[in-house]
């Protein structure tokens, strides 16, 4: 299954696609479930979902907006995951992951513009992994961790490097408005498979700028399910952002930083391909 959250005729909702075809979920069952966070959240206490048969199109993906897959309760970003980052950052190893965290309001979907703000000089790329939770997780063993996924999409935490590295807290350049693309659809576990040998990569103006699998993740999946867990219960729709490969813009010589008029994509294998333009802050469409 590959969810999706959408607008269309001024209207906002959810639901799955069949190739380019979409099925909206919200028109069946938004009064009781207005939102794929929620729908996930009755899937995980018994609701089977409405019969669709197999013939019936919606709309077509070139009808509707694209909105972030889903609007996370909780949004924990892995730092530092990937040895080749970790070492053109010149940070030491660590024992356990770096966390931080970002606000529901810096998301995007496929196709918005990520808004390059008039106080920074310094919008990088970052392409990631997204994990989203479908049933309530607390304290669960990296043995299970996996039973617990809802799904996976793609992810570009958008950082503003000038704002980011002003003090040791990463908070700051992680959470400007409309910086974050996460979608285009939540690509349940049984479509993806195992997620070791699946590439990861970012493209700027179509040159590769970072390229990688997902086995070279310092921590899993599972492990970083797990040790989020342990401190914070987490609930269907909450996401886990699992951390960017090497080659950003910032450590390269010289930096390389998106700009107005750029074009940005994310592409994992199975999962999907993201792609976003840059807009100033002062443009009409930001």
């Amino acid at each position: 299954m590959r969810y999706i959250s959408f607008r269309i005729g001024g209207r906002s909702s959810y639901g799955f696609t069949r190739g380019r075809s979409v099925v909206d979920l919200g028109a069946r069952v938004g009064d009781l479930l207005p939102d794929l966070r929620q729908y996930l959240d009755a899937l995980a206490r018994g609701f089977t979902g409405p019969h669709v048969p197999g013939l019936i199109e919606d709309y077509t993906l070139d009808d509707l907006e694209f909105l972030p897959v889903c609007q996370p309760g909780k949004i924990i970003c892995v730092g530092l995951n990937y040895d080749m980052h970790r070492l053109e950052t010149g940070r030491a190893k660590l024992e356990f992951p770096t966390l931080f965290s970002r606000f529901a309001d810096t998301l995007i979907g496929e196709g918005a513009p990520i808004v390059h703000p008039q106080v920074s000089s310094q919008l990088d790329f970052e392409g990631e992994l997204a994990v989203v939770i479908g049933r309530p997780t607390h304290r669960v063993s990296r043995e299970r961790a996996l039973e617990f996924v809802a799904g996976y999409a793609c992810f570009n935490d958008g950082s503003l490097r000038d704002w980011q590295r002003r003090t040791s807290q990463f908070f700051p350049g992680k959470n400007f408005p409309s910086s974050a693309p996460f979608g285009p659809t939540l690509v349940t576990p049984d479509e993806v498979g195992p997620l070791r040998d699946l590439t990861i990569e970012t493209r700027l103006n179509g040159s590769v700028m970072q390229s990688a699998t997902l086995g070279q993740m310092i921590f899993s999946v599972e492990a970083l399910i797990a040790y989020i867990s342990a401190f914070t219960p987490l609930s269907p729709g909450d996401m886990i952002a699992t951390g960017t490969p090497g080659g950003v813009g910032y450590t390269r010589e010289p930096p390389v930083f998106m700009k107005p008029g750029d074009t940005i994509e994310v592409s994992i294998e199975r999962v999907g391909h993201l792609t976003n333009g840059i807009t100033d802050e002062s443009s009409p469409e930001a």
